[in-house]
């Protein structure tokens, strides 16, 4: 037996399915709050002529929404079905746009990366530390951000200390076991969840029912909450990082911090930027 015979399947979560799945729920109402999320963040009110780079880009909700704020955007992930979510959303809403390129590409890639040029805002979210090299990926994005006044827009999980390992031993388990195996933890913890959630609420003396927690959490980036919730069981591999790390990371390589919003135990939302920035290539 030869050596790729030998090779063992890689442990990862297929995101582009469960992002599948989200498309049936997307409307207007999701899409508007994904563009006030972007505009929020960015601080801008329009992202008219500008070049934007969706790397990791799921469902492709938030391609569409810099789509219609005006950008030119360029649309890639590694997963094969997350390609597919997106070339369907451009299907959907701008079919015969110029503006919009969708395709397969990996962060890891360094030639990928290379040809890819520079654009005025680089977006992942939630993406690199999925990767299995987190710390290479963040390295690899920084040549594509534009001078003189280019934005970085990046999420990614917090250090958690011993709760961070204790969420990857459950990932773990959960792409590896059979679909019956998934279906029981995904209930088990969700309902753990949501009844701690009640819990909280009632001695807050709350309405006990999720409505306005749900509602809250698409008015804050559009996404649903079940959809949400099987991407962080299942997301794997799964690395992360203190706000400080990054911080640090990105001043070392000339960029400075423009907003940062912090999630427990989630993701951190960072966008830096790069004035001035001199041309570099991706790291090796």
């Amino acid at each position: 037996m030869g050596l790729l015979a030998m090779e063992k399947k890689e442990l990862r979560f297929e995101f582009g399915k469960n992002w599948a799945a989200f498309l049936s729920v997307l409307n207007d109402d999701r899409i508007a709050v994904a563009e006030a999320s972007l505009k929020r963040a960015l601080r801008v009110d329009t992202l008219q002529g500008k070049t934007f780079i969706d790397i990791g880009c799921g469902s492709g909700l938030f391609s569409l929404a810099a789509v219609r704020l005006g950008a030119n955007v360029h649309s890639f992930d590694y997963d094969p079905h997350s390609v597919a979510c997106t070339a369907e959303l451009k299907r959907r809403y701008f079919p015969d746009s110029e503006r919009w390129i969708v395709e397969p590409g990996s962060v890891l890639d360094k030639k990928y990366m290379e040809q890819l040029g520079q654009f005025d805002v680089v977006y992942s979210w939630g993406v690199l530390h999925h990767t299995g090299n987190m710390w290479q990926a963040l390295a690899n994005i920084v040549p594509l951000v534009g001078k003189p006044d280019g934005k970085l827009f990046i999420a990614i999980y917090n250090d958690g200390g011993t709760s961070t390992e204790r969420w990857r031993a459950i990932k773990k388990l959960y792409v590896s076991s059979n679909i019956a195996v998934r279906w029981t933890i995904l209930i088990t913890l969700f309902t753990m969840l949501q009844l701690k959630a009640v819990v909280r609420r009632i001695s807050r003396l709350e309405n006990p029912l999720p409505v306005r927690d749900f509602r809250e959490y698409k008015n804050r980036r559009g996404m649903s909450v079940w959809h949400d919730f099987v991407d962080w069981i299942g997301g794997y591999p799964y690395e992360t990082a203190k706000p400080e790390e990054i911080f640090e990371f990105y001043r070392n390589h000339g960029f400075f911090l423009d907003f940062l919003q912090t999630g427990g135990l989630g993701c951190n939302e960072f966008v830096f930027a790069g004035a001035q920035l001199e041309s570099r290539s991706v790291a090796a």
